[in-house]
């Protein structure tokens, strides 16, 4: 099994560049233009809502996209920072997640806006989860923390803390955390006081974490990148897609 989870991560990574079939969507909020992207094999099919790091949505969440898309999903890479920005210096990233971070009800507004884009572009499938990588994993608590009518909130490597005045008091769907043991920049104080949040609240969840996994372990490519705890979430996070989805 886990042979074969390596050759179709191998298989996927190199590609999905040429062979996307997935298409580039562009729409507004409130005056501004955002680029999406979406993949899938049918209008009804359930759907992922992608939530980028903080580098914006590049050819790291299309690949993610174009995978959940093989396996028979449909899913929309939203856009949080806006059409044609890509940070790539770290003071940007810091900058533009920073902004968002501030201002709470504009992220959300961001989110929302994600999910009405793909229903905008036909997708009728009722059933929805959100995930999101790092950055996109802290969004996507925020989203569940909303109250957003979703069936499931996945976090990879992503912040886990709570801010100041909210809770998960409004939260409707199962939470699913992925994060690395070794993770230097969320803690698993961190993790251990969300597991204990989300137990307060009565929130369904599963929490888990892989030994020597640094954060962002999944991104392909990089030094951080970690095959063993990358081929286990995938699969797990497959597995949840495949139970909330029934």
């Amino acid at each position: 099994m886990r042979s074969l989870l390596v050759l179709l991560l191998l298989l996927c990574t190199a590609t999905l560049s040429s062979a996307a079939t997935g298409k580039k969507v562009v729409y507004s909020v409130n005056g501004a233009t955002y680029e999406g992207y979406l993949a899938g094999p049918s209008a009804a099919a359930p759907l992922v809502l992608l939530i980028h790091d903080w580098d914006g949505l590049t050819d790291y969440e299309i690949k993610r996209a174009e995978m959940l898309a093989q396996l028979g999903y449909n899913a929309f890479a939203v856009d949080l920072f806006g059409a044609g920005i890509r940070p790539t210096a770290m003071a940007d990233r810091q900058r533009l997640t920073g902004e968002l971070y501030q201002d709470r009800e504009k992220m959300r507004v961001l989110l929302d806006a994600g999910l009405n884009a793909a229903r905008e572009n036909g997708i009728t499938g009722a059933k929805v989860v959100a995930a999101g990588y790092c950055f996109g994993g802290a969004a996507v608590l925020e989203m569940a923390r909303s109250g957003a009518d979703l069936l499931g909130f996945v976090s990879f490597h992503g912040g886990l803390t709570t801010p100041e005045g909210q809770n998960y008091g409004k939260t409707r769907g199962h939470i699913l955390v992925l994060h690395g043991t070794a993770d230097a920049s969320v803690s698993m104080q961190d993790f251990a006081v969300l597991a204990q949040e989300l137990e307060k609240n009565r929130i369904p969840h599963e929490m888990i974490t892989y030994s020597g996994a640094p954060h962002a372990f999944t991104v392909f490519g990089s030094d951080r990148y970690r095959e063993d705890a990358d081929l286990k979430s995938w699969r797990r996070f497959t597995e949840f897609l495949a139970d909330t989805f029934k």
